[in-house]
């Protein structure tokens, strides 16, 4: 719920701006990562099933990360470099999906009410996840990184240096979440991926205030 409202409060700023493929990316990106806790909270109050993991996978292990780096990348690259990215990442990703959505599943591996990607019967498939994830960690918290560097060069912008150092945050935490479910802990996957969101949320909201908005309790002192 809380993505879906960040998705449309970035879609919404997209059509008051009328451009930036970069908002386009960044609403989709939280679209496809409310689908993915979606399917999440789905499975740990209803139980597991084919379709439902299926769809986890390939928006939450797949696609959880990589839409909010492509919009980083349309903001901070050329357009032709964002363009020809893009073509290689859709390309990588619709052959990955493809790939899940045909790998049989061992059922007698799943667990009740979690997720996990031991089920996958061709294992290989698992491959393609840290190679699109680490391509979304290094443009998405690479590029705040950068840009809070960027920013911290000038009072003026120091709230977006503090947007962006919460940004770069927000794209860590579930990577470090999804370390985790690796050795078992899925839960703390999704306690990541809430906190990882509202980090993200609050550098989004210090990025676009004016300076002014952020500091008339130090102006009064």
């Amino acid at each position: 719920m809380i993505s879906l409202a960040f998705a449309a409060a970035v879609f919404r700023r997209y059509v008051e701006k009328g451009r930036g493929a970069h908002l386009l990316w960044w609403a989709g990106g939280l679209a496809v990562y409310a689908a993915g806790t979606f399917t999440e909270g789905y499975v740990t109050l209803f139980g597991w099933n084919p379709g439902i993991f299926r769809a986890w996978y390939i928006s939450g292990a797949l696609l959880g990360g990589a839409p909010l780096a492509q919009g980083t990348v349309y903001l901070l690259l050329r357009r032709a470099t964002a363009h020809r990215l893009t073509a290689a990442l859709v390309a990588v990703v619709l052959v990955a999906s493809v790939c899940v959505l045909l790998t049989p599943l061992d059922g007698a591996k799943a667990e009740a009410h979690r997720l996990s990607g031991k089920v996958i019967g061709w294992q290989w498939v698992r491959l393609f996840s840290p190679f699109i994830n680490t391509y979304a960690l290094i443009f998405l918290v690479g590029g705040a990184g950068l840009s809070a560097w960027r920013y911290s060069k000038s009072e003026a912008t120091y709230h977006r240096f503090i947007g962006n150092v919460c940004i770069a945050i927000g794209g860590l935490l579930p990577g470090i979440g999804g370390a985790f479910t690796r050795f078992g802990y899925t839960e703390v996957l999704y306690v990541t991926e809430l906190l990882g969101l509202l980090f993200i949320y609050i550098g989004y909201r210090m990025n676009i205030s004016p300076r002014a908005m952020l500091a008339p309790a130090a102006e009064s002192l």
